[in-house]
């Protein structure tokens, strides 16, 4: 399977913009002041960074994400960010159903549905989060979990819309934890997910979806997993705010 690598960082709610700027310099300094070799690098900030990091991106390897979007295009709601306020900005992703926003914001599968075929109306590529809580994963119903994960908020798109949509899997017992999946753990995973999607779509376009793995990916471990055969790439949290760690992230995918 050859196709570009996937790193994208979610800085959560944490760095002042001012930090925020001086983290996308030094990675800019570091060696991302042009495109890396077969690799993409995105960083979701905070959305009151973005207008300021976009300028400071221009010309450069990374490219942004907002964290979410609504699931309205506008009106009253109040607090809410619409994927046409990011499209109108040049915002190019956004990060939709990540396990936070299901867990802390009562999110359903639904609800990311219309999220993601606003994304897909404005232009924007979503990065879809799916995967389980420990309990599933113990219980061993992860593969159920996930496939109503992706059957409710995804299937319902057509094969060109699902060409242009990013899945990342992060176990929620994996997410800003220090566990992390086994690679073995996360290729059964990916690779049970791209046999849905082949059985949904089409081979060629199942294999053509970059799926991202997340939780608790770090310099020591990125390798091993970005080296599995159906991981794409990876969605890094708290790594994601150290350029040190996160530069040798970026280079692990290469």
């Amino acid at each position: 399977m050859s196709k570009r690598k996937i790193v994208a960082g979610n800085w959560k709610m944490n760095l002042t913009v001012e930090e925020g700027v001086a983290l996308v310099s030094g990675l800019i300094n570091k060696g991302l002041q042009q495109k890396v070799s077969n690799t993409e690098v995105i960083l979701a900030p905070p959305a009151l960074h973005l207008l300021t990091l976009h300028n400071l991106v221009q010309n450069s390897a990374i490219k942004l994400a907002a964290q979410n979007c609504s699931d309205r295009v506008s009106g009253a709601f109040t607090g809410e960010i619409s994927v046409n306020m990011l499209a109108g900005a040049h915002i190019e992703y956004v990060i939709i159903g990540h396990s936070e926003r299901r867990i802390y914001f009562h999110e359903s599968n639904i609800s990311l549905k219309d999220k993601v075929d606003l994304a897909l109306e404005y232009g924007v590529t979503p990065i879809f989060c799916c995967g389980e809580p420990k309990e599933i994963r113990i219980d061993e119903k992860q593969d159920r979990y996930v496939f109503r994960q992706i059957e409710e908020s995804l299937f319902h798109l057509s094969e060109e819309q699902i060409s242009k949509v990013i899945i990342a899997y992060e176990p929620v017992w994996a997410i800003g934890t220090g566990l992390t999946a086994t690679p073995e753990q996360a290729e059964a995973m990916h690779a049970y997910i791209r046999k849905e999607l082949a059985n949904r779509y089409t081979t060629d376009t199942a294999n053509a979806i970059p799926i991202l793995y997340g939780g608790s990916v770090n310099a020591a471990n990125a390798k091993s997993l970005f080296n599995q055969p159906n991981v794409d790439g990876g969605l890094v949290g708290g790594a994601s705010l150290k350029v040190d760690e996160f530069y040798q992230i970026i280079q692990a995918a290469q």
